[in-house]
């Protein structure tokens, strides 16, 4: 019985092979690119302040990042397919480390511009680590539990998302000296941690893998075997799933960015430091929860179902936050992010399922369909500048019924 209970174990593949510490090290990218995220919130606040600049303008900042990854998404399907799982990670990390150490000479230019074209190349990196490390998770192991793998995977995500808006805010809003010098120092930081995981892959061995064709797998197969990019429209739960994969990033990422304008106009005596503080243990801190939870849930709930359950209920919460009824409105905003919290892993891995030698396209472009939050937070800022910072919440309250949609539609791939 306990060699049954180790060949069933979500990380043992059909050759008895355990695959736990390659989904670890594969899993710390997942922090990396969450703290990366959350980072982006507090600078929204923080180039509103030191540069004067209105809720719609500041939001390029999510667009610098999100466009980012649709410009690199097919290039980042391509040098994977090419050149494997392992060398895609390490090229990745490279750019992603170039990108956090521009953030030192843009302090010195104090301009926006500079900080842009920082958080672009940041996004190009980010856009190959998600590229390679989203199907990877779901085939380190059997099949049946891809979507398991990949959820607990997101957790640390989940944890970056924490920690960003936490440490960003003390380093960032807690220094009384040069506003623009406080924007380096979270950066170079992440710069020398990514140099150092990108060492750590080059030294490990990573398993070749060929995942088992069933529901919510993909499938990593020869380079030798043709594959193209037209191919992939045949098969349209892919298709929704890169719709639905647009309108959740949009509506997270519109969340996430006006979340500590959102809690300081309905308390006006609570700081941006504070601000960020509740962000970090409140919000994130209900996202990591979820994606934790989320994957246990899956052993006993199918992956579509418990997405449409979650994006019911972010529905039900947006209404509430858009009546801008005080504290209650922003204990729901806080509750979203726990019912967010499966989405972006569940639809990228029911997407990706069955595709077989279209995997690896098939997952940059549903990475390409993060450019949602490149458009998203510009309108969101624009009906807060004109009207409230509530009214703008009704976008992310559309984005979740998108998400419903897929949740209950009856496509396959």
């Amino acid at each position: 019985m306990q060699n049954n209970m180790k060949n069933n174990s979500m990380f043992r593949g059909k050759d008895r092979q355990n695959y736990l510490f390659p989904f670890i090290l594969v899993s710390s990218l997942f922090f990396l690119w969450g703290f990366a995220h959350a980072l982006l919130d507090v600078l929204n606040a923080h180039f509103q302040e030191i540069l004067q600049i209105s809720k719609a303008r500041s939001a390029l900042v999510q667009f610098a990042l999100y466009g980012g990854y649709f410009v690199m998404g097919i290039p980042a399907g391509l040098i994977i397919k090419r050149y494997g799982y392992k060398k895609g990670i390490v090229f990745g990390l490279l750019v992603f480390a170039i990108g956090a150490f521009l953030f030192y000479p843009a302090t010195l230019i104090k301009t926006f511009f500079p900080f842009l074209i920082a958080l672009f190349v940041i996004a190009c990196g980010l856009t190959c680590l998600e590229t390679a490390a989203n199907p990877y998770t779901t085939v380190l192991g059997p099949a049946k539990s891809g979507a398991r793998r990949i959820n607990l995977a997101q957790s640390f995500n989940g944890l970056g998302w924490i920690l960003g808006p936490l440490v960003g805010g003390l380093l960032i809003f807690s220094d009384k000296g040069d506003p623009f010098s406080a924007l380096a120092t979270p950066y170079i930081g992440i710069g020398v941690v990514v140099l150092l995981i990108a060492v750590l892959f080059i030294r490990t061995p990573l398993p070749q893998i060929a995942a088992e064709d069933t529901e919510l797998s993909g499938s990593v197969v020869s380079a030798n075997t043709k594959s193209r990019y037209k191919d992939l429209l045949k098969h349209p739960l892919f298709i929704f799933a890169v719709v639905a994969q647009f309108f959740y990033v949009a509506g997270q990422t519109g969340i996430g960015s006006f979340f500590i304008n959102y809690v300081i106009e309905v308390r006006p005596d609570i700081s941006h430091l504070e601000a960020s503080q509740i962000l970090a243990f409140g919000g994130m801190g209900m996202f990591m929860i979820g994606r934790i939870s989320g994957s246990y849930m899956m052993k006993f709930f199918n992956p579509r179902k418990l997405l449409a359950i979650y994006a019911s209920m972010n529905i039900l919460l947006m209404v509430i936050v858009v009546m801008g009824l005080g504290m209650i409105s922003v204990v729901c905003l806080f509750a979203s992010y726990f019912f967010m919290s499966i989405m972006y892993p569940t639809i990228f891995a029911i997407g990706i399922s069955g595709l077989k030698e279209n995997t690896e396209k098939g997952s940059s472009l549903i990475v390409m369909a993060v450019a949602g939050g490149a458009v998203i937070p510009m309108l969101m800022g624009r009906i807060a500048d004109l009207y409230s910072m509530a009214a703008g919440f009704v976008i992310p309250l559309v984005c979740f019924a998108v998400i419903l949609a897929f949740g209950v539609s009856k496509l396959k791939n």
